[in-house]
């Protein structure tokens, strides 16, 4: 029974352990960075940056909501690919030709995935830049109407005549926002 027992034990302390641990803390590293992100963007939602009106404070919230949420997808993305190369390293597994194919291979998708990219750039620097939200009536492109979601990459328009749009946020290069208070 002891000896049995030790080559259990010594099986379990090497790569099972590492592996556990390696899990542990990523899981522990994700909810104290969301607990953190979470914290930081409430309380950017209840900060006076601008004194105003009450439509001001409540986009300023949304704002907040919406980068938190950017914020601890990226955190938890970085967490997991990270864990995901040590698990895969304590199995033996050679990580360099691996990371040297991502390399071409996150290239070739990097150009493939363009307007993706820009999409979601715009989208951040729309959200940063707060140049409309939901609720504001908007001209882009051809269309007149009010916002009625806004993310990343798409924002979704309802037209005076009723037609739900979706526009691609790169491809929004000018935009009239009819419910921005003059300054």
């Amino acid at each position: 029974m002891n000896i049995n027992f030790h080559h259990v034990w010594n099986w379990f302390s090497g790569a099972p352990l590492h592996i556990l641990t390696i899990i542990a803390i990523t899981l522990v590293l994700q909810a104290f960075g969301g607990r953190a992100i979470t914290r930081a963007m409430n309380r950017i939602a209840q900060a006076d940056f601008v004194p105003g009106p009450q439509k001001s404070r409540t986009r300023q919230k949304e704002r907040a909501a919406t980068t938190g949420t950017i914020l601890r997808s990226t955190l938890n993305g970085i967490l997991w690919i990270i864990s995901l190369a040590m698990i895969l390293s304590e199995f033996g597994l050679n990580l360099g030709p691996i990371v040297a194919s991502a390399g071409v291979i996150g290239v070739a998708l990097g150009l493939g995935a363009q307007t993706i990219v820009r999409d979601v750039l715009a989208g951040i620097f729309m959200l940063i830049e707060d140049q409309y939200g939901v609720g504001d009536v908007v001209e882009v492109l051809e269309v007149k109407g009010v916002v009625e979601a806004v993310g990343l990459r798409i924002t979704t328009v309802r037209g005076e005549d009723g037609t739900l749009w979706y526009l691609r946020n790169g491809e929004i290069l000018k935009i009239g926002n009819k419910s921005q208070p003059r300054v």
